[in-house]
């Protein structure tokens, strides 16, 4: 795998703040051309070190009002990708991890409110098979949410 160096990080952190820069912005701020820039995000997104891009919804403007992290036990850890595969098909699951410790996995769902979380619960969830057991955190605001910070002091580069 390729190696990242300083102005690979440089961009990687122009973008995360901003996914809509103008490449000549990005190509300012690193003092290089814009081909540069081009051709470096490139091969980021080939190195699938960049793996997405588009805009961010903010689901309370949607409508859903509470953001809930359950943990989820399964019978057995193997049923995991069964397991999965079910919760991809409810659209208010927006997140899945098979995850060590009490819990098989965690999921992060956005519901309109309660009583949807628990209909959602009651069924959709626990019914998905291979589900034992499930608990429920209500999240009472968010207080953060950020990309991984890159260090550009240093190339990884050998």
């Amino acid at each position: 795998m390729e190696k990242l160096d300083i102005l690979d990080k440089k961009i990687l952190n122009i973008v995360m703040e901003n996914a809509r820069i103008p490449s000549k912005d990005i190509a300012a701020q690193c003092g290089v051309s814009r081909a540069a820039i081009h051709q470096r995000i490139q091969r980021l997104i080939e190195m699938n070190v960049i793996i997405g891009s588009g805009y961010i919804v903010n689901p309370h403007k949607l409508g859903y009002n509470t953001c809930t992290y359950i943990g989820v036990k399964l019978e057995k850890g193997s049923l995991y990708r069964e397991a999965a595969a079910e919760l991809c098909k409810i659209p208010e699951v927006v997140e899945c991890h098979f995850t060590t410790g009490p819990y098989s996995m965690l999921i992060k769902l956005y519901a309109y409110d309660n009583q949807h979380l628990m209909q959602l619960l009651n069924d959709r969830i626990q019914h998905v098979p291979g589900v034992t057991e499930t608990e429920t955190l209500i999240s009472l605001e968010q207080s953060m949410n950020r990309q991984i910070h890159i260090d550009t002091s240093k190339s990884d580069k050998k």
